[in-house]
């Protein structure tokens, strides 16, 4: 805010402005090439994520967001480090920045099985016939779709308290979510790269187990398990990477798809020394979800 409340100026349509309401960002000074101002004041209520928001998550219009680099490549869509910070309170916290690709630029294309059962663009529709024709609008809108979903899935199972990164917004074809750390800090390692002494290993199979429950107890599937989209922050199991996340009972390919998860997540756990079996995952997930 100024530092000027009972002075006032002239906009530039001449209209008064009450320096009370007025930031003025020259306080600021010019932003680097990597910097930009904060995009949390473009999202709508929707966008952003659940409240009460945690009270690291810095909601200032003058806040500025500058890029440290990449932390993740994917087929679909790379993951950023990005720091958020308030200059006025001296605040700042650093964020997993996910950017969905377009389908020109993706190594990756889902298919139908994904998507059936799905609400997409209204058929006939502007976005819709864009997407038909593979357009530069079109394959804008298909990545900000893949977005869209992965953020409702973020937002939905973070309210029911499955283990998912906090969504902090959603713009575009960007999604912004809490940078998950491992006990030493730095971010999260996934499960694939490490080597958990037995008894993490054991904690951390039953945590898979009720993350795989919790999800079809709300009728979900995450679509894509594996122990390459699991994080493991200290002692604790985090599920990342929900774009795909299907319906289990409204996609004829639900069930299948469950039972591919099962059985691709306990592989790995199998392969390092815990006796567990992915069709006996699958068997006691659907006895619970139906």
């Amino acid at each position: 805010m100024s530092h000027h409340p009972e002075a006032s100026a002239s906009s530039l349509d001449g209209t008064s402005v009450d320096q009370r309401f007025a930031f003025d960002y020259r306080q600021i000074g010019a932003l680097a090439v990597d910097q930009r101002w904060s995009t949390w004041g473009n999202c709508q209520p929707l966008s952003r994520g659940p409240q009460p928001w945690p009270d690291w998550v810095i909601t200032d219009d003058a806040a500025v967001d500058t890029e440290l680099g990449v932390l993740k490549t994917g087929k679909e869509a790379d993951v950023f480090l990005l720091e958020r910070s308030a200059p006025l309170d001296d605040r700042s916290v650093v964020l997993a920045a996910k950017r969905y690709r377009d389908s020109t630029h993706r190594t990756f294309h889902r298919n139908t099985a994904y998507t059936d059962g799905r609400k997409l663009p209204k058929k006939g529709g502007r976005e819709a016939r864009a997407m038909a024709k593979s357009t530069t609008f079109g394959k804008s809108v298909a990545a900000g779709s893949w977005a869209w979903a992965e953020w409702e899935s973020l937002v939905r199972f973070h309210r029911a308290g499955l283990p998912v990164p906090y969504p902090v917004q959603v713009d575009g074809t960007e999604i912004l979510m809490e940078l998950v750390l491992g006990d030493d800090g730095t971010p999260a390692p996934r499960l694939a790269a490490t080597r958990p002494r037995p008894e993490l290993l054991a904690s951390l199979w039953s945590q898979v187990y009720d993350a795989v429950s919790g999800l079809a107890a709300l009728g979900c599937v995450h679509g894509d398990l594996s122990a390459y989209n699991l994080l493991v922050a200290g002692e604790r199991l985090v599920m990342i990477d929900l774009p795909q996340t299907i319906d289990l009972f409204g996609n004829p390919h639900g069930m299948e798809m469950l039972q591919r998860d099962c059985t691709n997540v306990a592989a790995w756990f199998r392969a390092r020394g815990l006796d567990v079996d992915g069709e006996e995952l699958f068997g006691e997930v659907v006895a619970r979800a139906v």
